[in-house]
């Protein structure tokens, strides 16, 4: 089975002081996880985030990454500066980015490869929109998300990308999709994996939910069979609840 890790994703929280505080106080609390422990934070807080965590059992992830190794793109980063800095983790096509800042299924796919070209592990986010599971849609769009972001990926790279699955309608909303219907996609996106590539090594990759896990829901979330961790927003920030959540991830 896919190792399980949790995420934290700060989203545009903290400033480097705040997060080198926020570090500090989730370190004691995770210091003996069975689990991955990542958190990922915003650009500008990276240096205070690596140094915070220097020595621990914390990985560091940045929110995005251009594809680009270099050029005349203002205002990105590339995965090779990410990468010469220590950061080992990128979250790419998060619901946030598609819906705002105009990512798509082909750009978010270019993301993943500059990001496994530059030996990051990616954590790739994919999901519906609410229309779209009424529509009865879920397992075509969260497919067609999944086989685009991977085209080009071997076998040998996919152990270096997460895959979260994140209803955009459960995001930030309070609402969370149940556990049952989080595994059943979590599966589907495996069955996805099985076929693009085989299933052992579908099995390996980690399949994580994001969609308001939190203290209250992790448990019976992270114990079902096809969800391998989580990619958790608001109670990230919230050292206690973090922590609360890694200790559920066994």
């Amino acid at each position: 089975m896919g190792k399980y890790v949790i995420a934290g994703n700060w989203k545009m929280n903290k400033t480097p002081a705040e997060a080198t505080e926020l570090i500090n106080a989730i370190k004691p609390l995770v210091a003996d996880a069975s689990c991955d422990v990542v958190v990922g934070v915003p650009f500008i807080d990276i240096p205070a985030a690596l140094e915070a965590t220097k020595g621990t059992n914390i990985g560091v992830a940045a929110q995005n990454c251009y594809w680009e190794k270099s050029g005349a793109f203002t205002g990105e980063i590339a995965a090779d500066m990410l990468r010469a800095m220590g950061v080992g983790y990128v979250i790419l096509g998060h619901s946030e980015r598609r819906t705002y800042f105009g990512d798509t299924d082909a750009t978010v796919a270019k993301r993943v490869r500059g990001a496994l070209d530059a030996g990051l592990t990616a954590i790739l986010c994919v999901g519906e929109y609410l229309e779209q599971r009424e529509q009865g849609i879920t397992s075509e769009i969260v497919a067609m998300q999944t086989k685009i972001a991977l085209e080009g990926v071997s076998a040998d790279e996919l152990s270096r990308v997460i895959i979260a699955y994140e209803p955009v309608w459960a995001i930030g909303t309070g609402k969370t999709a149940t556990a049952e219907q989080a595994n059943e996609v979590c599966a589907e996106i495996r069955a996805v994996l099985t076929s693009l590539y085989n299933e052992e090594a579908a099995r390996a990759v980690t399949i994580q939910y994001g969609g308001s896990m939190n203290a209250a829901n992790a448990a019976e979330l992270l114990a079902m069979p096809d969800v391998d961790g989580g990619l958790i927003g608001g109670a990230s920030l919230k050292p206690n609840d973090f922590a609360t959540i890694v200790a559920a991830a066994k």
